[in-house]
Formats: C-alpha cells, sequence, structure tokens
C-alpha cells in the first residue's frame, strides 16, 4: 500500500513541479515562493532518493529549468547552465559548506576563499564576444540549450557592443533586470492601455526578452549585470573574482557589491548585513549567491546533474505581516475553476500595499481553517503574489464566519461542482460562463496560440460584456459594424483588427489545438498531437474511440492526465459544437507538416539551421525537417550531415566548413524535398541565428 501511495505522490509532484517551472521560465508568473517550490522538490527527491525505481527520464529532479518550447532559434550552451541549491538559514550555509569541503577534499579547519554578491532577481543571460564584437545572447533554456534572443539583448543600452582593448573573446553569464523605477513605470503604461500588470520585476524581464520584438525590449531600460566569466581570450581565469574583474574591465557591468570573504564567518557577516540594508538598493534582491573563489578548488568539488557543489544561493525568507480578513471574492478561470481570493484590510508589505492575497482553493482554506473576520497572516515571497498562510487564532473575534464554496458560479449563476469527492478544485460546470469565456479568449489570442494582436483585456471585456462574443468561434463571425460599435475604435482600427482575426485562421493544427485551452495540454503536448494525427478531425475519432486512451498515451509524453483531459474534451457536447464552429468559419485544422517518410534523402540524418529563411519560419522548418526523418540539432559537430544555411548564417557556417560539414542553401533544400511539395503552406515566422 506504501508503495503504491509512494507511486502517486511522485506522479503528482513531477506533474505540480513541472507547472510551477513553466509558470516561472515561460510565462513569467510564478504561484508560489521559492521555499515552497523548493520544498515540492524536495520531497520528491527524497521519494526517488528511497525508490530508485521510480525516477523518470523526464523527472524534474534530473532536469535544471524548463523544456524550450518556442519560435527562437536554439542554441548550446558550452557548458550546462546549472541552477543553485537554496539554502533558508545559517545553519544550511554552515551544512553546504560541509558538504563542499568534503567533495573537494578540504580539511574541515580550513578558511576557504569564497566570492560573495547580490542574488538579483531577474532573467539569467550568457553572452559571447568574439573579435571584440557581441555577437550573440541565449536564454538560460532547460540548461543544456537555450533560446536565442540576440537581438533583443543587443538593445540593452548598459551591454557594449564592443570590448575595451586588449579583450577580444569573452564568454560571460549575467542577470537582465529592471530597477525598481523602471519596473514602476512599466506597469502604469500597461494600466493606461487596459494591459494586465507584472508581478514584480523578475516577471516583467523575461515578459520583455520573450517578446522577441526589439523596439518594445529597447523602450523598456534593461539592465545586465555579470556573474560568471567562463573565459577571457581563451583562457579560464583562475579565481571568481579576477575573472569578473576582467570582465569589468573588457567594459560589462558587474555587481558594485560583491566581495571576497575570507572563512565563512565573513560569509554569515555579509548575509546580515545585507538583509537590513537591501531595500536601499534601486533593484530587487532575493538572496546571497555564495561561490568558491579558486577554480581548482570548483574542479574538485564537481557538480550534480542540476547544480554545482562549489555554490548556493542563500535566500532571505519571505516578508510577513498581520491583518483583517474582511471578505472573499471568487475569481474564475478559463477551465471554470473557482479561486477564493482574499479582501483584506490594506497593510504595507515588501514596499507596497496590500489589499488582496491568493487563499488558492477552498481546500485549502478548510485546511487552515481561515475564516471571514479572522486576524491572519500574510506573506510575500520573492515579490509574488501575496497569500494568506493562515489565521491568528487567538485574535479570532466571536461570530467569525466560515467561507463555503459557493454552488453557484458568481459569474453567471449555473451550479458549481468538484469532479471528485476529494477534489479540492471547485468549478463552474457552464462553458459559456461570461468569467471562463474571457479568460478563454485571452489563452486563444495568446502569442503561442492564435497570436491576434490587438485584442488585449479591455477589448475582450467590450466584447463579451456586449454579447458580441459568447465563445472562442463567435470570435470569427465578427464584422466592421460590431466591432466599430466598440469603445475607442475607429473605422481604421476596426479593419486592422479583423485582418488580424483573418490571418490567424492560417495558424497551423497544434497552434489551435494549444489555444483550445484543454486541460493540461501545453504547447508542447499541442504540438505531438497535431503531429502525431495530422488533423483535428483524426484527433477527434480517436479520442471519442473506445481504444482511444490506449492510442492517446502511446504518443511520446503524452500521459494518463493528457489522455483523459483531450478525450473529456472531444467527447463532450460543447467540445463538439465549437470545433464544428471553428470549421465553419474556415479557421484551418490541420497540421502544418506531412506524415512522417521514413524514407527520403534526410531520414536518419543529423541537420543543424542557421540563418534566416525567405520562405519558411524556423519552427515551421524544423518540424518539416523532422517529419522527412532528419533528427534536428542546436550545435554542429563532426556527427552533423547537413547544415542548412539561410541568410546571415553565422558562426555555425565557419564551424561547419572547418569540419567539412556539406552546406546547403534553401533553394537547394526545396530541391532536395521537391517530391513533397504537396505538403500544406508553411508559416512566415523568420528567425536569426547567431
Amino acid at each position: 500500500m506504501k508503495a503504491l501511495r509512494d507511486e502517486e505522490r511522485a506522479r503528482a509532484l513531477r506533474a505540480e513541479i513541472w507547472k510551477h517551472r513553466r509558470l516561472y521560465y515561460v510565462d513569467a508568473r510564478p504561484e508560489i515562493s521559492d521555499g515552497e517550490y523548493d520544498a515540492l522538490e524536495k520531497e520528491l527527491l527524497e521519494i526517488e532518493s528511497r525508490r530508485p525505481e521510480l525516477v523518470t527520464p523526464d523527472s524534474p529532479t534530473q532536469r535544471v529549468g524548463f523544456p524550450i518550447d518556442g519560435d527562437l532559434p536554439q542554441v548550446a550552451h558550452s557548458e550546462p547552465m546549472l541552477s543553485l541549491e537554496n539554502v533558508y538559514s545559517q545553519g544550511e550555509v554552515l551544512e553546504w559548506e560541509r558538504r563542499f569541503k568534503k567533495a573537494a577534499g578540504v580539511d574541515a579547519g580550513e578558511k576557504v576563499e569564497y566570492s560573495v554578491e547580490l542574488k538579483i532577481d531577474g532573467v539569467s543571460v550568457a553572452v559571447l564576444y568574439e573579435g571584440g564584437v557581441f555577437v550573440r545572447a541565449v536564454s538560460r533554456g532547460d540548461g543544456r540549450s537555450g533560446e536565442d534572443i540576440t537581438a533583443g539583448v543587443k538593445t540593452v543600452r548598459s551591454l557594449p557592443l564592443r570590448l575595451a582593448e586588449p579583450f577580444e573573446r569573452i564568454e560571460a553569464r549575467g542577470e537582465a533586470f529592471f530597477t525598481r523605477k523602471v519596473f514602476d513605470e512599466i506597469n502604469e503604461k500597461r494600466a493606461a492601455s487596459g494591459q494586465p500588470l507584472f508581478a514584480n520585476p523578475r516577471n516583467s524581464a523575461a515578459g520583455t526578452l520573450r517578446t522577441q520584438d526589439p523596439a518594445v525590449i529597447a523602450a523598456r531600460p534593461l539592465e545586465i549585470h555579470f556573474w560568471q566569466a567562463l573565459s577571457i581570450n581563451g583562457v579560464v581565469p583562475e579565481r571568481q573574482h579576477l575573472g569578473l574583474l576582467q570582465v569589468r574591465q573588457a567594459g560589462l557591468l558587474t555587481n558594485e557589491h560583491g566581495k571576497v570573504c575570507v572563512g565563512i564567518g565573513e560569509v554569515l557577516d555579509y548575509i546580515s548585513h545585507w538583509e537590513t540594508r537591501k531595500k536601499e538598493l534601486a533593484y530587487e534582491v532575493d538572496g546571497i549567491v555564495i561561490k568558491v573563489d579558486r577554480r581548482d578548488l570548483q574542479q574538485k568539488a564537481g557538480q550534480t546533474s542540476k547544480a554545482p557543489r562549489w555554490a548556493v544561493a542563500f535566500k532571505y525568507p519571505a516578508e510577513q505581516a498581520t491583518t483583517v480578513l474582511s471578505g472573499v471574492s471568487i475569481q474564475v478561470g478559463r477551465t471554470g475553476a473557482l479561486t477564493p481570493v482574499a479582501l483584506l484590510e490594506a497593510v504595507s508589505l515588501a514596499g507596497t500595499t496590500v489589499s488582496r492575497a491568493t487563499l488558492h482553493n477552498f481546500g485549502e482554506i478548510e485546511r487552515r481553517d481561515i475564516r471571514i473576520g479572522d486576524t491572519v497572516i500574510v506573506e510575500k515571497g520573492g515579490e509574488i503574489i501575496p497569500k494568506v498562510l493562515g489565521p491568528v487564532l487567538g485574535k479570532r473575534p466571536e461570530g467569525a464566519r466560515a467561507i463555503v464554496p459557493p454552488d453557484r458560479c458568481p459569474e453567471c449563476g449555473e451550479p458549481t461542482s468538484r469532479e471528485k469527492a476529494d477534489e479540492v478544485v471547485v468549478r463552474c460546470t457552464n462553458p459559456n460562463c461570461p468569467a471562463r469565456v474571457r479568460e478563454s479568449l485571452k489563452h486563444f489570442t495568446g502569442r503561442q496560440a492564435m497570436d491576434i494582436e490587438g485584442i488585449g483585456p479591455a477589448l475582450i471585456d467590450q466584447l463579451v460584456d456586449g454579447a458580441l462574443v459568447r465563445d472562442l468561434a463567435d470570435l470569427y463571425r465578427l464584422d466592421t459594424e460590431k466591432v466599430i460599435s466598440l469603445e475607442r475604435m475607429g473605422e481604421k482600427s476596426a479593419h486592422a483588427l479583423l485582418r488580424e482575426i483573418e490571418k490567424s485562421k492560417s495558424q497551423p493544427l497544434h497552434r489551435l489545438l494549444f489555444g483550445l485551452g484543454i486541460r493540461h495540454v501545453g504547447a508542447s503536448a499541442a504540438r505531438k498531437l497535431s503531429d502525431h494525427f495530422g488533423n483535428i478531425e483524426r484527433l477527434a475519432a480517436v479520442a471519442r474511440s473506445d481504444e482511444g486512451r490506449e492510442a492517446l498515451e502511446e504518443i511520446e509524453d503524452i500521459g494518463p492526465e493528457i489522455a483523459t483531459s483531450v478525450m473529456d474534451f472531444f467527447r463532450s457536447s460543447s467540445g463538439r459544437r465549437l470545433i464544428e464552429k471553428l470549421m465553419a468559419e474556415g479557421v484551418r485544422t490541420e497540421a502544418q507538416i506531412a506524415p512522417t517518410r521514413e524514407h527520403g534523402v534526410f531520414s536518419g540524418k543529423s541537420v543543424v539551421l542557421t540563418g534566416t529563411f525567405a520562405n519558411f519560419g524556423r519552427a515551421d522548418l524544423k518540424s518539416l525537417l523532422e517529419s522527412l526523418g532528419a533528427k534536428v540539432k542546436t550545435s554542429v559537430s563532426k556527427k552533423t550531415d547537413y547544415l542548412l544555411a539561410g541568410a546571415d548564417p553565422g558562426s555555425k557556417l565557419a564551424k561547419a566548413q572547418e569540419l567539412g560539414v556539406k552546406v546547403i542553401g534553401e533553394v537547394d533544400f526545396q530541391e532536395m524535398i521537391r517530391d513533397f511539395s504537396n505538403s500544406p503552406a508553411f508559416g512566415e515566422e523568420d528567425s536569426d541565428d547567431g
């Protein structure tokens, strides 16, 4: 029985951790604090350590970051870009040092030199300079490969495009971030235009770099402070602090408050000093990074699959305050989930005034016995959404009222339900609930889905409140007269919006599947389903068949949870009607690529892409090659069969020529695949390569 509980708990933890990694790394909207996240990973690691047979290849304990799942070109890191272990107390710092010394063979009583610096709450970036010139910037990605964000990072004003002499080649890593002042200005502009606010500076930096629009990035003055020099003029620095000194001499910014501490006692003093003074800084700091200064000791200590043993991040505790919970409001999400939100007497917390905080779900409310009228403890960890931790029972007033899940949706009045008796989430059962439609439209029109520019939250509110759009398909029934009737919408703007909506009809199937908002089906799963079935009719037929579950679970990365959600959607009357209406409006329901070919010139071949292509988007070109049996890689090696080079090919071309790899151009490629020219048209999303 215990073995079964371990298996079920490990499965649930993997799903929960991957969900929070996506929210943090991809969506830039974390829902829990670092401490809560670390507790989930720690619990999973404990189960897997005790039951090694439960470790899966895709377990988050075996990977860093989040798998790349976008349209930007992928670039392999020259060295893995690992995460850091987090510690939360001085005792844990001392325990980390004990483990490091043991791994590096250092005497327990010896004083080690540590390079310490402030842990700025931003987004990690790797940059490369060659010939003294900035050539590439890459995101962390999954730690092995990241996205090419060169075009955006190039607009960062504090980043030099040319190094100071005599520096020719530098590979360095740092943190891109916004100051508090810039962050506040960005949110003021977003509020004025009706856009949702960024939760914190880290989210805004991540969201900015993922826009893929250099003009947007240039308009938001990011800064980058570098925290590691991998190599300088081909030489690996012997000490951490000397590498940063040379990076500074070359013209790159490093954090001004970094220093070298002799012995762990000085490190603890540094931690204590900044705990009280970090609010005086112009930017957000959530902890201190501690690194062994000597490279030879770093090499002796080594690393795990996820983190170096010679470095650690000390995280400051989340800030807390007490206030009175005066009421509860209910938010309805696109899946119908009802989320209770605490209405609080305003209190100052982490530099902001807080009057609302999440209560997570009704199960948590019951477990923590939180009631209206209670004095509650509110926490804001890492500047994310404030949350109620629990009541101060000694201050509970007489007549404090229990918080009861509503049996009717507060938005539409339809019944609510739990899918299972022990389910903590209460849902609205009405698929046409206005609140659900609003959230579904935000998701459907987003960049990874149908990518319809010009539709923001304010416009969506007007469309839903005016009953112009009752479901996703109604979006395609809008006409000029209806759109012009909306506030602040002139004829020119109306025509532009309708053109964007019409253009979205030709998006490939994987974008439509993601946009439908089927529970648990993310962008990656949507692409897998699209590639496997080729069109929505075939997918729907399988999902409705008796063998549907087995057929779906045979697909790579499609597990029981996703399979169940897909079957539920396509078997529901609302799902059937929505697909029929979308097809009637001319929305494309076919995959972007032809079915996989097991034979052909690219079958089994290793192919690397570089440059910009006139007739193919990067993601679509990758999908096409994979459909022809190719293995698309991110970096050139002796094992590469072809380098497919477009315009402005970058450094991969020189590497291919040096290794004697066959280089083919776009015209050559089209000639080689002419037998497959009947495949559906390809997208027009072009990308640059470093």
